[in-house]
């Protein structure tokens, strides 16, 4: 890896710098004082970013220090930059928590294993700064960050976002940030003024300069230092007075580099053969440059002038006096000389040692096409992807498919590169190699491969309200070639109906599941992905009582399948118990899926889980326990960037009864389901706006919400939202549409017979029956809510009995069932319905008081989220590993947590929260 110096020769000085100076040193200030900083440096090339980066680093003596730079010709190869920003740290790797501790092994290459979630990855990077830095404050300087290969950039970023209370500071040096370093503070570097200009011109130039011409100089270069030492040199007076070669309507960077090509023209051949060899180097490796060197016939004296006019060192390391030397000299230089460097550079790499580096320089010295080179290639992706570098595996793919002559080969790796671009986000790159292979003869099997690669990147990227149409598509071309890659394709597109807009959904699930019903069955015993989708399309052609023996099985056999089943298909996965009104088995197959992950590392895949944990936990009672799942949902998708409705909040919310804090995640989700986005989100807005109505007995608000939250019966979880229609359709005195919701629910509770469902049924039958029959519904409906453990069902049926038998006349009934209902109601949280017990308990003579805040409620949302996971016994290290924190951090935030409790250890943390640990 390229790091440089820079002494050599003249070089932009920190004349005029001492702003930005003091604002560094400030920056090392904070980190000894024990704080976190993070801060990118940015500026056109050449404007000094450097030399204030070695100030940093000068300033910081007593800090641990730590230092990497981007090289433009490594960005191909995953977590190179941060190799080498960590190998001084990697003999503390056995600090790490074993799975941090393994993600980081497998990156690096020191040993064999799944390629890990790279938000582990960054997880550990963090924890490997925060191990450091408890012995001695840690600096990272990263210069030339805009050259960071993906990984590592995308690592570093969130490494940046996640301290705060760690003694470490981060510094990027950059010429134009990227969207990974969005959020992280920024100093613009700009050009020096006049004076400090004017001096350091006059330094470059050995004549007299008239001013006009000086000051038109330095306007011309708007101050850029480099500029100003480089431009001048080798021009005449005359020159200079006419603005020769200062007049270009090229980019500063471009006339800079056309100086540096000057100056290494009047290098000798050899001299600048030897210069290209370095330059296509990325290393910096004096030993490998002298053993390419001597594969060319040259030799240390062909490297004496570059060096002694301060364009190249070679010491320790190969470094060149600023990277536009580097482009300059390859740039310049002829394609028959580079592919000659790089091949006599490739010849001299360990085959062994630096497989990938060396089928990167064999690409680069190919002049055609070459199998040999392109099944190294190969290899070096294969590799890349076994580390988890998706954009590295994807570059050598793409390599290999310009070095490859057979057009069915060329098609598949082609393909296979599309595909791993897909994976790397790279939308754009992805449907751009699809639409090229597609020009070429593909085979039908090809064809279909090309479809579904569009489909899966018009659905991941929400950019296409086809996306349904269009997996539809995809499998049928893929039946005749591939049945269980069809299946697993009829699937995502049953999934991405439920996501869309109803617009883009119409039509398209009734085709889906009909094809499914058409398709042979799969070979041997299907697996449970297949009784999902067959139960799913039961359930869509022919209804519930069809579909529920099936939906049993798979619900059955889902329960038990691995983590790689989980990371594709965890989000689609808790549709069957769901189907089933089986909350309690949601909840139990989602804390395993959710525990598989973690244990996984597999953080992109945790807010779909988590989420539907949080959901079946809120519908169970323990509202503390839903909000740390969504506290750590937004945890887990603000650290991988990732966007989601907010479900479980709405359903949380709802049930809580807060409608002002519901106001804008309702608006949230309304936002998502904008034309071509999540269609879903805008149900489930107005699902939680219904229950927060019925809450405050708005009921003919609760029937316009809950009509329009269940308008589309193809929407299978619509079944959840009916018993909200049924209850407020009945008290707005709507009872046609009252009857028409139960007879939906019907269909769906009926075929189940879980206690869940059969209670429901009879709580809304109750509420459209009277005397002796509604009577006795609500007693079967208390007596099986009793049987199952969603104790919010239950206190509703006791409310809607006590109301019912206050109408009745029927006075000490009512008190009984309105004061059970009160009591369960505000010991779970659902501050409204328990309002609205309390009211119709007043209207029977009875008073009861209005619960009043305590000390817990001071607590941050993120505080909470930690007071629970340590008072159920996790360490700080499992806290942090959880929240994508350092151990320092959770232990600053428990400090803050005891202080506001008042309290002083983790166990008198059970009884300061409100209810137990979770079972």
């Amino acid at each position: 890896m390229e790091s440089r110096s820079r002494e050599a020769g003249r070089r932009p000085t920190l004349r005029g710098r001492s702003s930005e100076c003091a604002l560094l040193d400030d920056l090392v200030s904070a980190v000894r004082r024990g704080e976190s900083r993070s801060l990118v440096l940015r500026g056109e090339a050449g404007i000094g970013k450097t030399a204030l980066l070695e100030h940093l680093i000068a300033s910081a003596s007593d800090l641990a220090v730590i230092r990497a730079a981007g090289v433009e010709s490594e960005m191909e190869l995953a977590y190179a930059s941060l190799h080498q920003l960590c190998v001084p740290l990697l003999d503390r790797l056995d600090r790490l928590p074993a799975p941090q501790r393994q993600a980081m092994e497998i990156v690096f290459g020191l040993s064999a294993g799944v390629a890990p979630d790279r938000f582990l990855v960054g997880l550990a990077v963090l924890s490997l700064f925060a191990a450091v830095a408890e012995e001695r404050p840690l600096l990272c300087v990263v210069d030339d960050a805009q050259w960071l290969d993906q990984a590592s950039g995308l690592t570093l970023a969130f490494v940046a976002r996640r301290l705060l209370a760690e003694p470490v500071g981060i510094v990027f040096g950059i010429r134009e940030p990227g969207g990974e370093l969005r959020h992280v503070p920024e100093l613009e570097v700009q050009g020096v003024r006049n004076g400090d200009a004017h001096a350091l011109l006059n330094s470059a130039v050995r004549f007299k300069l008239d001013e006009a011409v000086r000051d038109r100089i330095v306007a011309e270069t708007r101050g850029n230092p480099l500029a100003l030492l480089e431009l001048p040199r080798g021009l005449t007076a005359t020159q200079l007075a006419g603005g020769f070669g200062l007049m270009s309507t090229q980019a500063l960077t471009g006339r800079i580099e056309e100086s540096f090509v000057r100056r290494l023209e009047l290098l000798s051949a050899d001299g600048r053969r030897l210069l290209l060899v370095a330059a296509a180097e990325p290393a910096g490796d004096p030993l490998l440059l002298w053993r390419a060197a001597k594969r060319l016939g040259l030799g240390p004296a062909d490297a004496e002038a570059a060096e002694a006019d301060g364009l190249l060192e070679i010491g320790g390391r190969v470094t060149f006096r600023h990277p536009l030397v580097r482009s300059a000299m390859y740039r310049s230089a002829t394609a028959e000389d580079r592919r000659a460097a790089h091949l006599a550079l490739a010849e001299a790499t360990d085959r062994e040692a630096d497989p990938d580096r060396r089928a990167w320089h064999l690409a680069t010295a190919a002049a055609g096409p070459d199998e040999q080179v392109a099944l190294e290639l190969e290899h070096s992706a294969g590799r890349a992807q076994a580390r988890g570098g998706l954009a590295a595996t994807a570059a050598f793919l793409r390599r290999a498919v310009a070095l490859t002559n057979d057009p069915a080969r060329r098609a598949d790796r082609a393909l296979a590169a599309a595909q791993a671009c897909l994976q790397a986000g790279e939308f754009d790159a992805a449907l751009a190699l699809a639409a090229a292979v597609e020009t070429g003869a593909l085979d039908e099997f090809q064809r279909a491969r090309a479809d579904l690669l569009r489909a899966h990147v018009a659905f991941i990227s929400f950019l296409d309200s086809d996306a349904p149409a269009l997996l539809l598509n995809a499998a049928r071309r893929l039946e005749p070639f591939d049945l269980a890659l069809a299946r697993d394709t009829y699937l995502t597109a049953w999934g991405a109906t439920l996501v869309a807009a109803h617009v883009a959904r119409e039509g398209v699930l009734l085709e889906i599941c009909r094809a499914v019903r058409a398709l042979p069955p799969p070979p041997g015993a299907p697996r449970p992905l297949d009784l999902l989708l067959d139960g799913l399309a039961l359930l869509t052609t022919e209804g519930h009582a069809a579909a529920t023996p099936t939906l049993q099985r798979a619900a059955k056999a889902l329960a038990g399948i691995p983590v790689t089943d989980v990371l594709l298909w965890g989000w689609i996965a808790a549709s069957a118990t769901a189907l089933l009104w089986d909350i309690e088995g949601m909840r139990a197959n989602s804390a395993r899926e959710v525990r598989l992950l973690r244990d996984a590392g597999a953080l992109a895949a945790l807010p779909s889980s988590l989420s539907n944990l949080a959901i079946a936990t809120s519908w169970m009672g323990d509202f503390a326990g839903a909000a740390s799942l969504i506290a750590e949902t937004d945890t887990v998708a603000a650290a991988t960037e990732s966007r989601q409705a907010p479900y479980a909040l709405l359903r949380l919310l709802a049930l809580q009864g807060r409608e002002a804090e519901a106001a804008a995640p309702i608006a949230s989700a309304i936002e998502l389901a904008a034309p071509g986005g999540q269609g879903m989100a805008s149900a489930w807005a107005h699902w939680a706006a219904a229950v927060l109505y019925n809450g405050v007995a708005r009921y003919e608000e609760a029937a316009s919400e809950a009509r329009q939250a269940a308008s589309d019966p193809l929407n299978w979880w619509s079944m959840w939202v009916l018993p909200e229609l049924v209850e407020a359709a009945v008290r707005a005195g709507e009872a046609e549409l009252a009857r028409d919701a139960l007879e939906r629910l019907a269909e769906t509770t009926q075929p189940c017979r879980t206690e869940f469902a059969r209670g429901i049924e009879a709580r809304c039958r109750a509420l459209l029956s009277d005397g002796a029959a509604a009577d006795d519904l609500y007693r079967e409906a208390i007596e099986r809510l009793r049987r199952s453990r969603l104790r919010p069902e239950l206190a509703r049926a006791h409310l809607l009995y006590g109301e019912w038998l206050r109408r009745e006349n029927r006075r000490v009934a009512a008190r009984e069932q309105l004061r059970t209902a009160h009591e369960m109601l505000a010991a779970i949280g659902m501050e409204a319905f328990a309002e609205r017990a309390r009211k119709e308990l007043q209207a029977t003579g009875e008073n009861v008081r209005k619960r009043t805040a305590d000390t817990r409620d001071d607590l941050t949302a993120q505080e909470r989220q930690m007071a629970r996971l340590a008072r159920d016994g996790l360490s700080n290290p499992e806290i942090s590993t959880r929240l994508f924190l350092s151990s320092r951090t959770v232990e600053w935030h428990l400090h803050n947590v005891f202080t506001k409790l008042g309290i002083r250890s983790r166990r008198e943390l059970a009884s300061a929260l409100d209810g137990p640990a979770p079972s």
